[in-house]
């Protein structure tokens, strides 16, 4: 069995159907892209609609927030429209299709759940036991453990890569070459957490991880205000804050987008309450604007 195929799914009862309307929508975007087609989607190159994926994959994840599926199924729309223009303008340079897409993210979905699949015999092979998975934690060591074994792959790829350009073949790919630093930061330091987690470097408990926040307190409090010094131990703070976060497998993203909309609905309430006493908020004293918060958490929670 080739490398290529080498985690394929056993046979399973048949769920999937046919999506004529998915292969409709790809060749509408190919009519886009054609020579005859609209001049605007003609120019585009990966990198001018980049940021439209994360303006859409932001939009997608407020709708699934909101509860409202019909919001959610048009953002939904909207990130896959982003993703088959990408395909689709790597394909125009020959570069890939959305087959090639769906054909590598069902390899390595294959891959990754060894105990759904049938693929223990692969990674016994290589000397991982996968056979041990009961629960999601446990999905989860899997995970990490298989991604392992992947960079591993990669790796030695890397080195042939660099050994056929006459390159030395000892220099390692990074850990955290592949973790996008255009992600929101919270999100990039949970993802370089979680690498780094899988290379064994962790703490035993939660309880160490609050010790090196407080830590990072002190030397915050202890840099001067305002310095770069400041900036810098600011950001350790929060960057050990996702990994109490990880600790107790929350998301750090999620967790502050929903105190964001608290607060944002709280603060409205604020707004709702000087509206209805014919005043404007900013006209408010600091301790009246603090009596207006309690009365706000009172309403809305």
């Amino acid at each position: 069995m080739s490398e290529e195929h080498a985690y394929l799914p056993v046979p399973r009862p048949a769920t999937a159907v046919d999506h004529p309307e998915f292969n409709a929508f790809v060749e509408t975007i190919a009519c886009l892209r054609a020579p005859d087609g609209c001049p605007w989607d003609r120019k585009q190159t990966h990198a001018s609609i980049a940021k439209n994926m994360l303006e859409e994959a932001f939009e997608a994840v407020a709708a699934i927030e909101e509860g409202d599926v019909d919001h959610m199924r048009e953002e939904l729309g909207d990130v896959l429209l982003e993703v088959v223009l990408q395909a689709q303008i790597a394909a125009d340079a020959s570069e890939f299709t959305i087959d090639d897409v769906a054909h590598d993210v069902n390899e390595k979905i294959v891959r990754r759940h060894p105990h759904v699949f049938g693929a223990e015999a692969a990674f016994a092979a290589a000397g991982l036991d996968v056979s041990t998975v009961e629960d999601a934690d446990d999905v989860e060591a899997l995970w990490d453990v298989v991604k392992a074994h992947e960079r591993a792959q990669k790796a030695a790829k890397h080195a042939e890569k660099l050994r056929a350009a006459g390159l030395d073949p000892e220099a390692p790919r990074g850990l955290l070459e592949d973790v996008a630093r255009t992600q929101p930061a919270l999100m990039e330091a949970q993802e370089i957490s979680r690498k780094a987690v899988g290379a064994g470097f962790e703490w035993d408990t939660v309880d160490e991880v609050w010790d090196q926040v407080r830590s990072e307190v002190a030397e915050f409090e202890a840099a001067v205000p305002r310095s770069a010094e400041a900036e810098e131990e600011f950001g350790d703070i929060l960057f050990s804050l996702v990994n109490v976060a990880r600790k107790e497998h929350l998301d750090a993203e999620t967790c502050l987008r929903r105190s964001c909309d608290k607060f944002r609905r709280r603060w409205e309430a604020m707004e709702q309450a000087a509206w209805k006493a014919g005043r404007k908020i900013d006209d408010y004293t600091t301790a009246e604007l603090n009596d207006l918060w309690k009365a706000a958490k009172k309403q809305v929670g």
